[in-house]
């Protein structure tokens, strides 16, 4: 699971897109961390015995990649720090190059559609690591990193049933039309643009309105911004050179062919999403890798209704939805009205909104009677009431508590479990670092949210109230996860929280 945590620096202004996801261990030049997620064992040289280069020529996306450069990396002591890391790092790119390999085919046409800088296909590295489960302090989501109300502004939905931000064809849309937006804004300088990327449009214009007052220049190199936005555009064009000639920067690419992995599909109505992969012919968690802005078991009633799915899986699918009664495209139970219920809670209970049993039933309002019944969309084994998936699976296959020294294989091994299907329940990869306390879920219901562990620092003013508000959790688990003596925190304090991504869209 994903170690997140926030800027490094002053909270910007509410018009930006935080870029705020960390790792774990690796540290770059300016001592921020990075956005690798380091995994063992330990590889060494240049992941020796593992051939990631390969021929690439004109069938290579990075060689395309390459050609739509647009942006000049100057020689300086910023830029060169991050290129320094890099080749100390032979690994990174080859880990984060993996995890862009079904997305990035597709952000490098929607960047050439609009004539961008194809740089900007690599920003979602410095971003997230590729990651769409990536989430910040500042309650940024997805490979771009959209906070809440940015996302909104874009367009980007965000409710019990779907988050926007981590869908990769609507964000992706929306990340490009900020980054129009902040170009044109700043005269077509991409530096500053980028720059208002991470730290707000704002923070750019004061620092740019200070300049101008003392006589300075005001190009991005000449400004004083927040520290993370003085590495960010930095460590983006040294990646950028790293791309250019991995060779010489010490690196290997993964070799990533010039064709699209994936194309949407309009489903047209709400659909079970084990059931469309299971007509798509893909495992559950390979439909939720392409789909990662679903919540939960099933997409939204009020739409999206496309699906993304693997380009050779989309005839057989067709073909099979073709067939489909649209009434077999949601498993349904009846449920008897008891003395004292009501639509809120039978909802809850049945992992799913009271707008769904309503509109299922021809309700008009939310008055019913013990004695009736429901037809109450999902199955109840199947879809697990809102509640803390970790707490689902204590009821199922358990929960386990990273101990030190412990990886994927050893606790898979304890448990008579494939550390690949662990792996899968869990949101890993296979090879991925744990982290002592690290909370792992021993059961498949796992797979039907997405967990991720958060590092947030307290700030001034901040309580365990106020927090357990903001990532809507319970106080009571922010003590548990912490074991916090007291009430009170201190402002720098860093604790722990165990987030269900599908809880902080709503």
């Amino acid at each position: 699971m994903l170690l997140l945590s926030g800027c490094q620096a002053t909270l910007p202004s509410r018009d930006h897109v935080a870029s705020t996801t960390t790792a774990i261990n690796d540290t770059t030049p300016d001592g921020s961390l990075t956005t690798e997620w380091p995994q063992a064992p330990a590889l060494s040289g240049t992941l020796a015995g593992l051939d990631l280069s390969g021929p690439e020529g004109e069938s290579s996306l990075w060689q395309r990649i390459r050609r739509g450069f647009q942006l000049s990396t100057p020689e300086n002591q910023r830029v060169s720090r991050h290129l320094k890391w890099y080749a100390k790092h032979p690994q990174h790119l080859h880990r984060v190059g993996e995890r862009a390999r079904p997305y990035l085919h597709h952000i490098v046409d929607e960047l050439e559609k609009r004539n961008m800088p194809l740089e900007l296909a690599l920003l979602p590295a410095v971003e997230s690591g590729f990651r769409p489960t990536a989430y910040s302090s500042y309650r940024a989501a997805g490979i771009w990193q959209f906070i809440p109300s940015t996302g909104k502004m874009f367009g980007l939905e965000q409710n019990w049933w779907y988050d926007g931000r981590r869908d990769i064809v609507a964000a992706t849309d929306a990340a490009l039309d900020y980054l129009e937006s902040l170009a044109e804004q700043f005269d077509g300088d991409w530096e500053l643009a980028l720059a208002a990327y991470n730290s707000g449009a704002g923070t750019v214009r004061r620092a740019i309105r200070k300049n101008r007052e003392r006589g300075k220049p005001t190009d991005y190199w000449s400004l004083k911004l927040p520290r993370e936005t003085q590495s960010y555009v930095p460590r983006l064009l040294a990646l950028s050179r790293v791309v250019s000639d991995p060779d010489q920067a010490g690196n290997r690419l993964p070799v990533i062919p010039n064709r699209p992995h994936f194309s949407t599909v309009d489903v047209g109505s709400q659909i079970d999403l084990a059931l469309a992969a299971e007509m798509a012919g893909i495992s559950e968690s390979e439909l939720r890798d392409l789909n990662p802005g679903f919540n939960r078991w099933a997409s939204p009633p009020e739409g999206p209704h496309h699906l993304a799915l693997p380009i050779d899986r989309i005839p057989v699918f067709e073909r099979e939805l073709a067939r489909l009664d649209v009434k077999s495209r949601l498993p349904w139970s009846r449920y008897a009205i008891r003395s004292g219920d009501t639509l809120g809670a039978i909802a809850r209970r049945h992992g799913t909104t009271v707008a769904a049993i309503k509109r299922a039933n021809n309700l008009s309002s939310n008055r019913i009677s013990a004695g009736g019944h429901l037809l109450i969309p999902g199955d109840i084994a199947k879809a697990p009431p809102r509640t803390s998936v970790l707490a689902d699976a204590s009821a199922t296959g358990g929960s386990y508590t990273v101990k030190p020294g412990d990886s994927l294989w050893s606790i898979a091994r304890q448990h008579n479990l494939s550390h690949h299907r662990l792996a899968a329940w869990n949101s890993m990869a296979v090879t991925e670092t744990l982290q002592p306390g690290q909370q792992l879920v021993l059961s498949g219901v796992a797979t039907r949210a997405t967990l991720t562990s958060l590092n947030y620092k307290v700030r001034k003013g901040d309580s365990l109230a106020s927090i357990a508000r903001r990532f809507n959790v319970k106080v009571a688990d922010l003590h548990r996860w912490n074991h916090l003596p007291g009430q009170y925190l201190q402002p720098g304090q860093s604790i722990q929280l165990q987030l269900n991504l599908a809880d902080q869209s709503i």
